[in-house]
């Protein structure tokens, strides 16, 4: 027979109790977390939120509480009324924070019972993710799950206050809005009383943070949920929370300063300290290093090492002379074995018009002088594998190489990309051998937010700030110019006069902030002007009746005095999955959907009954 709670109520937490509250009358309740028979003593371990506690029910204390020990089982929900008392010196568990006390229980209360669970929540790991996804309300009873749940609350705490101690004010912005292009699909809910007619989920507050600038908010900020049609990643979900924020008359400094605040708050909440400022490198300069625009520096550099190469031997190798030649090392990898060397072939983006050598001895039979001078460019030793990536002179380049003094084509940025996603890859792979991503490791494991203090976090956590973004690319379907970004986004004032007699010379006022290979966040000085948003609408291929369609409020307001203004948005999810030491965003987003994009707990996406549709005016398509 289970028990009512009554008027009975909590005095403590389970995981607060100390050694000073010995001798204390307390109530705690919670889940059984594990359970231990002795004879005439029960010893029950108490969980909760803050941690667990050790209950002993004593058959001659409490017969009756003693029976009930005897029935309950793991994941029962239950109460115990008792007081606190210093465990037997050799009875300590130094392993728990409640280790030094127990509590005897005078009267234990069974709540409710529960169904034997499919895994345990004390389990530290549970192997089958679809398992702990479709019983999520188990696995976020663990204490990891706990823990990255209580990181995330002081996180998203200490971003608020900082913004707030900042002058940006909270302002929430529609969930109901009209689709906009932000670079994926949109999310469409069908309007019952306007047939025919659809609102879109937001991609993210972008028109309406904009027009907050322009009704005078000046600085605003939002946790905000936002929605993406999009294929699943480890760092990418349907559905996600950024910290959203736009400022009036600002530069790209100041929207960085503010950031970088915000952040240092952020890490701190997590007992980890970030120096400012951040560094910045331009676009270009992070394709020749890194070969991305979210650069893990963790990892060494890429080098140019063109000059280890004559030309004879560029043209024996069939390397293209007139693009770039790099080469990046991995430590403690070595030479690879054949089939090693085939295993990673895959990984190898072959469309970018590069090629790749990754077999050094075969390298340094034929061209050992060269071989040599590579490996001295890069500093690699013996046990370091090293790969060469160049442009391939016999490959169907899909890019345009219109090139202007001391900026990369796209030529050139398909050969560096290539090589810097290969480097990331390898870099995965073997990281076990090189060992460059266990400074993070350590760094989250000695982490303490409890404890008040800070640890240094520059070598584990690398900001770097990315500026001049392409404002256009090349369309090979139409074969011409268009936005990289979303049509919003201003060019540099220096270019403007460039905008229709020479897109690719433009270069737009966008910015990135990447941190350990992931993108953290994006953003942009925005067009306040209507007559440039025009001409980047005509870019874009929309009419002004297809603009004033589907923008018209927007540029509307644009017509009253809107102020110049700029912001950014940064994921939350990926800052807490960063700092928890987390594999993927699913580990800090309570209920999220799995790589099919499926519900396991909830169900979801299902159907819906036939009334239901034809009440939203709609008909289902059969497969």
């Amino acid at each position: 027979m289970l028990d009512f709670i009554g008027n009975l109520e909590r005095t403590h937490m389970c995981g607060t109790l100390r050694a000073a509250d010995a001798g204390q009358p307390v109530v705690v309740m919670g889940w059984v977390n594990r359970r231990r028979v002795h004879g005439s003593l029960i010893f029950l371990d108490f969980r909760d939120r803050s941690g667990i506690c050790q209950v002993v029910l004593d058959k001659e204390v409490t017969p009756e509480g003693h029976a009930k020990g005897e029935a309950v089982r793991p994941e029962y929900v239950v109460a115990a009324l008792g007081k606190v008392r210093l465990r037997a010196a050799d009875a300590i568990n130094r392993k728990m924070e409640t280790g030094e006390i127990e509590i005897e229980a005078t009267e234990l209360r069974v709540l409710n019972d529960s169904r034997l669970a499919p895994f345990s929540p004390a389990e530290d790991a549970i192997e089958n993710e679809e398992t702990r996804l479709k019983y999520r309300y188990l696995d976020l009873r663990r204490e990891e799950m706990q823990r990255k749940f209580r990181l995330r609350h002081e996180i998203t705490r200490a971003i608020r206050e900082s913004m707030s101690e900042q002058g940006f004010l909270e302002v929430e912005t529609p969930l109901l809005c009209m689709s906009t292009p932000e670079g994926a699909r949109d999310f469409l809910v069908p309007s019952r009383v306007h047939p025919g007619q659809f609102y879109a989920l937001p991609q993210s507050p972008q028109l309406f943070k904009q027009i907050l600038m322009i009704s005078g908010i000046d600085r605003y900020f939002q946790i905000a949920r936002c929605f993406r049609d999009e294929d699943q990643r480890a760092d990418r979900q349907l559905e996600f929370t950024q910290v959203d924020l736009e400022m009036s008359f600002p530069r790209q400094e100041h929207v960085f300063a503010v950031v970088e605040k915000f952040l240092v708050a952020a890490f701190a909440a997590a007992g980890i300290a970030l120096p400012t400022p951040f560094p910045r490198i331009t676009y270009d300069e992070s394709l020749r290093r890194f070969g991305s625009d979210k650069p893990d520096m963790r990892l060494p550099e890429m080098t140019d090492v063109r000059a280890a190469f004559p030309d004879e031997a560029l043209a024996t190798l069939q390397i293209d002379p007139e693009l770039p030649v790099v080469a990046f090392r991995i430590a403690a990898v070595g030479s690879l074995s054949r089939e090693e060397r085939e295993d990673n072939h895959p990984m190898f983006d072959k469309h970018k018009g590069a090629k790749f050598i990754d077999d050094f001895k075969r390298l340094a039979k034929g061209f050992s002088g060269a071989a040599a001078k590579v490996r001295e460019l890069v500093g690699a030793s013996d046990k370091d594998l090293v790969v060469i990536v160049a442009g391939d002179p016999t490959h169907h380049v899909k890019a345009s190489d219109t090139k202007f003094e001391g900026r990369l084509s796209e030529r050139e940025i398909n050969v560096y990309a290539a090589a810097g996603n290969f480097r990331s890859k390898l870099a995965r792979k073997y990281a076990e051998r090189h060992k460059w991503f266990e400074v993070t490791e350590s760094c989250v494991e000695e982490a303490d937010p409890k404890s008040g203090m800070v640890i240094d976090g520059s070598k584990a956590f690398q900001p770097m700030w990315i500026a001049d973004f392409p404002m256009f690319e090349y369309d090979l379907a139409t074969k011409r110019w268009v936005p990289a970004h979303h049509p919003f986004t201003a060019p540099h004032e220096h270019d403007m006069a460039n905008l229709e007699s020479d897109p690719p010379s433009v270069r737009a006022n966008y910015y990135d902030l990447a941190m350990n290979g992931l993108e953290l966040g994006s953003g942009s000085i925005r067009i306040y002007r209507k007559d440039v948003q025009q001409v980047i609408f005509k870019a874009l291929g929309i009419s002004d009746e297809e603009a004033h369609e589907r923008f018209g409020f927007f540029l509307d307001a644009l017509e009253y005095g809107a102020p110049p203004h700029g912001g950014i948005a940064l994921g939350l999810d990926r800052i807490v999955m960063l700092v928890s030491g987390a594999a993927n965003l699913r580990e800090v987003i309570t209920f999220p959907k799995t790589a099919n994009a499926i519900d396991l707990m909830a169900h979801a996406p299902a159907t819906v009954p036939e009334q239901q549709l034809k009440e939203l005016h709609i008909q289902a398509a059969n497969g």
